[in-house]
């Protein structure tokens, strides 16, 4: 046997014991309190897990001829590289939230299907695990919309994995061949099997997860990357008519354009086609004095003319009348009730008034329709 074979093996067990404890590192919360130093130790510890999936494709350290009992202990352990995978990829809040997700559906799926080789799925797992290969895009655990159903499977689900962490905590307080170089001992083989249920019950939940998020974001709109300044520059010079290179003869670096570019604002080309649609938006002037007078005036409206000049106007248009004021009117001589001759015409007038009335009764001049 060559001498790279038996050292390739001790070097798989240092790597991956070595992404384990950063994978254990990331987990405290000191190591999350940094946003930016977390995703650089979190990418780290992906790439030291890509490695030791590399290196245990390169040793071909699995076969689909083999069965769970063919596995030593010690290699138990490297069932869960995808896994553990899966769940620090979905960590990534750098890279395009899509992408990852896509990347963690991989790695679960990978790690299920290994299991499947291996028959280690149990009935109810592997049932799931057929539900999801059938439906991978609209996979839920939560299949049917009874929310009595739903709620059961729930409570089910979550005491099955209580049961599982408490095992394998238990099984963890025994001092264990996990400390030592013996990898086929009994006891640390049941604590990788232990730790590959609880695993695979986080994967078909992590797996629904990722299938509603991936849903939620197809129906959101695809948002444009910002233009950079180059190509803001670029577009704001099209817009304008002005030339990109700044070399030609015609470019300027005058921010105010010439006069014969505000007539035309900004696009050359004839206004009218020949059969006289318009082309594009214009607006008639009567000259273009008109046009420069209009550039440099104040926001507010000038009066025209001074008060003098505005009443004289409105007097000429007659909405000014003259008189008025204290001297205007005839001139009162004395209070009514004191004239006597005013009464009595008065009275006279009334009475010469009601006797025309009595002599002349209503209607007594209408003869022409009598019979």
């Amino acid at each position: 046997m060559d001498s790279n074979d038996v050292e390739q093996p001790s070097s798989l067990r240092k790597l991956f014991k070595t992404a384990n404890n950063q994978r254990h590192e990331l987990e405290h919360p000191a190591a999350q309190s940094s946003s930016a130093t977390y995703q650089d130790n979190l990418r780290a510890t992906i790439g030291a897990f890509q490695q030791c999936q590399q290196l245990t494709d390169r040793l071909a350290l699995f076969s689909q001829n083999e069965t769970e009992d063919d596995i030593a202990s010690g290699d138990l352990q490297y069932l869960l590289i995808n896994h553990y995978l899966g769940e620090l990829l979905r960590q990534d809040s750098i890279t395009d939230r899509t992408t990852v997700l896509q990347q963690a559906q991989t790695a679960y799926e990978h790690y299920l299907k290994l299991l499947d080789t291996y028959d280690m799925l149990s009935k109810a797992d592997s049932k799931l695990h057929q539900r999801y290969l059938s439906s991978r895009d609209n996979f839920s655990l939560l299949s049917t919309a009874d929310p009595t159903a739903r709620r059961n499977t729930k409570i089910t689900r979550y005491k099955h994995e209580q049961e599982l962490k408490l095992k394998l905590r238990s099984l963890a307080q025994v001092p264990l061949a996990l400390q030592t170089d013996n990898d086929d001992d009994a006891a640390s083989r049941e604590i990788y099997l232990a730790e590959i249920q609880l695993c695979t019950h986080t994967t078909f939940h992590a797996l629904d997860l990722i299938a509603q998020e991936l849903q939620i974001l197809a129906l959101m709109p695809q948002i444009s990357p910002a233009p950079q300044p180059e190509e803001r520059e670029i577009d704001y010079r099209h817009r304008n008519g002005i030339p990109n290179n700044k070399s030609e003869s015609t470019y300027s670096e005058r921010l105010d354009p010439p006069i014969s570019q505000l007539l035309n604002t900004g696009k050359a080309g004839p206004l009218l086609s020949k059969d006289g649609k318009p082309l594009k938006p214009f607006t008639l002037l009567d000259s273009r004095q008109r046009l420069r007078n209009g550039v440099f005036r104040p926001g507010h409206a000038l009066p025209t003319m001074t008060i003098d000049e505005y009443l004289a106007e409105e007097k000429r248009r007659g909405g000014i009348v003259d008189g008025g004021g204290q001297g205007a009117g005839p001139v009162q001589e004395g209070d009514d009730e004191d004239d006597l001759e005013k009464a009595d015409r008065e009275t006279m007038k009334k009475r010469e008034w009601d006797e025309y009335v009595e002599a002349n009764p209503k209607g007594s001049g209408n003869t022409l329709n009598r019979g």
